[in-house]
């Protein structure tokens, strides 16, 4: 468990949060929004607080007391309005998976009974048919677009207006609603398929105990400025960033899209993200690129080894004009909600750049542990938050166990689903079903999920994760996917095959070479390179090409299963 750095505003539910940070930042500017190229408008924190407090009153009005309440769509400061207005007095938020097809968006409708729901436009559509076909409870539609009521669908925007109005009339009902902080008020939904998923409870008290945990180890202020970029429905961009964000009294500004986060970053001067892997790779990429045109890889290597051991401010200002490509104010990254390769992340302090691992899960609202400026190994998660305590259980001769962690951030339960509550929560420890060892000191290190190990005949453990690492570093591979092949009738007999994405543009500029034959050859050669590295038991024995992207949740996680099914399907139509 790592120590408190900084000192942390004590808060008891998101609503005593909002009053207090309120309160120490009200003036600064707590969203800026584009208009238009060039044209931002600024909402301070004072505002932010007050329209929350107008849509609570305006929800209450129109009936929705105690009821549970759907937000959807693209990460915008409406969203962010309307999660606060329904969580701190009027009800249970809802957070919905913006990227979910129509049939699973009504199938969650069903689950979660929600009885309204806050969306951006482009969902009007499907929802219009849900509350028309008569699913579930739902009765009232909130635009976060419309500018007026229109038939049958309130607009927010009015809403917020006839909340200032109400309020000014007398009406406290929301102002001076009572937070229980240990009963659930947030449903989330894991990313399995909606039937599998399970629906996580957490409570005021799990999320507020995860922010100030965050606060005491993290050097972040009111003068940062947050890149939003993760779905905000995900409890890591939720209480992380946003969250987070408000709690600091800290500027959030809002991604234009993958492809624009440098230029974004530039633009807005962003401080502090956080986001996944894929994203610091695909940045790092980009950086890489433009230094190869430039022609100073070399140079930049030379310095990576002279000023390895110096601080990093000094490396900041050794490569100014690397930090320069991101706006040059960037002082912390942080990735989450997958593993991060190693190889990657020393580049990125190499660099001069503040890039730590957390990690967490949707039943831990969600930061167990963290990597932070003081606390900090290359590959490790770090040591787990002031108030989280974590230990390795049924551990192999290499020390690597499930990690079970213990906590007030830790769910209240799956919600209506008793039997999946106890095979996790067991003796007040939650079991995370994550593999990993944690050193002497503390550190954390996770090696991959316990269901997707790859156990070989000889008893040996294979983790996808840490092979699809070394693959993903071959240039031109966008990401793999490692499984595990019945070679005969025995069915402990495994090989270990992989599926690799790659881009065609940079096969052929990086090997110049045409032609899928020969893609294969030398993608293949590069295996052979990594399987030479490794025990011979590791070693992948065949590998397919494709240019189709892997199946991934919204955080750009690899989900196996469906990964593997595929596979299956594919080799099945072949023989």
């Amino acid at each position: 468990m790592s120590e408190r750095i900084y000192e942390a505003m004590k808060i008891t539910d998101l609503k005593d949060m909002l009053k207090k940070s309120g309160k120490k930042y009200a003036d600064r500017i707590a969203y800026q929004i584009k208009i238009e190229e060039g044209n931002y408008q600024n909402i301070t924190h004072r505002e932010v607080r007050e329209k929350i407090d107008a849509l609570g009153t305006a929800l209450m009005d129109i009936g929705l007391k105690d009821k549970r309440i759907a937000v959807i769509g693209e990460n915008r400061w409406e969203w962010e309005i309307a999660y606060l207005s329904i969580v701190c007095g009027t009800g249970i938020v809802v957070p919905l998976d913006k990227s979910l097809p129509e049939n699973e968006l009504k199938n969650l409708i069903e689950r979660s009974e929600i009885e309204a729901i806050f969306y951006s436009k482009k969902y009007e559509p499907i929802l219009e048919n849900a509350k028309n076909e008569g699913i579930g409870k739902l009765k009232h539609l909130i635009s976060m677009d419309l500018q007026q009521h229109t038939s049958g669908i309130y607009s927010q925007k009015e809403l917020i207006e006839k909340g200032k109005q109400l309020i000014k009339q007398g009406d406290k009902n929301f102002t001076h609603a009572k937070i229980d902080n240990e009963k659930m008020s947030i449903m989330l939904f894991t990313s399995g398929t909606t039937s599998a998923s399970k629906i996580v409870a957490l409570s005021h008290k799990n999320l507020c105990s995860n922010l100030m945990d965050i606060a005491s180890v993290l050097d972040v202020d009111e003068t940062d400025t947050f890149l939003s970029f993760l779905p905000l429905h995900h409890v890591f961009e939720c209480t992380v960033g946003f969250l987070f964000a408000l709690y600091k009294g800290a500027k959030t500004v809002f991604c234009d899209g993958m492809r624009h986060i440098p230029e974004n970053m530039k633009e807005y001067q962003v401080t502090v993200m956080a986001s996944v892997p894929a994203i610091y790779e695909r940045i790092f990429k980009l950086i890489r690129r433009q230094l190869e045109k430039q022609g100073k890889v070399e140079e930049i290597l030379e310095k990576e080894e002279i000023y390895r051991n110096n601080s990093m401010e000094e490396k900041k200002k050794v490569f100014q004009e690397i930090h320069d490509m991101l706006g040059g104010k960037v002082k912390l990254l942080i990735s989450g909600a997958a593993s991060l390769d190693a190889g990657i992340e020393e580049k990125y302090r190499l660099l001069g750049f503040n890039l730590v691992q957390g990690y967490g899960l949707t039943e831990t609202s969600p930061v167990v542990a963290m990597g932070t400026k003081k606390y900090y190994k290359v590959g490790s998660i770090g040591k787990t938050v002031p108030s989280v305590k974590a230990k390795v259980i049924n551990t192999n001769q290499e020390g690597i166990g499930e990690l079970i962690v213990q906590g007030p951030n830790i769910m209240l339960e799956y919600f209506g689903n008793r039997a999946d509550t106890k095979k996790v929560l067991i003796d007040g420890w939650f079991y995370t079903g994550d593999l990993a060892k944690i050193d002497e000191e503390g550190y954390i290190f996770i090696c991959g999920r316990k269901k997707s190990v790859i156990v070989l005949k000889n008893g040996k453990n294979i983790f996808p994760e840490e092979m699809e690492n070394l693959i993903n570093r071959i240039e031109g591979i966008e990401e793999s996917f490692v499984y595990g092949k019945q070679m005969s009738d025995d069915k402990n007999d495994i090989k270990i095959f992989a599926k690799l994405v790659y881009n065609q543009e940079i096969v052929e500029n990086t090997y110049k070479v045409q032609g899928e034959e020969n893609f294969y050859q030398v993608i293949n050669e590069k295996i052979k390179e990594i399987n030479r590295s490794m025990p011979h038991y590791k070693a992948i024995k065949g590998i397919t090409l494709t240019q189709e992207p892997l199946i991934k949740t919204t955080t750009n996680k690899i989900k196996r299963q469906n990964n593997l099914e595929q596979i299956r399907k594919e080799e099945a139509m072949c023989h």
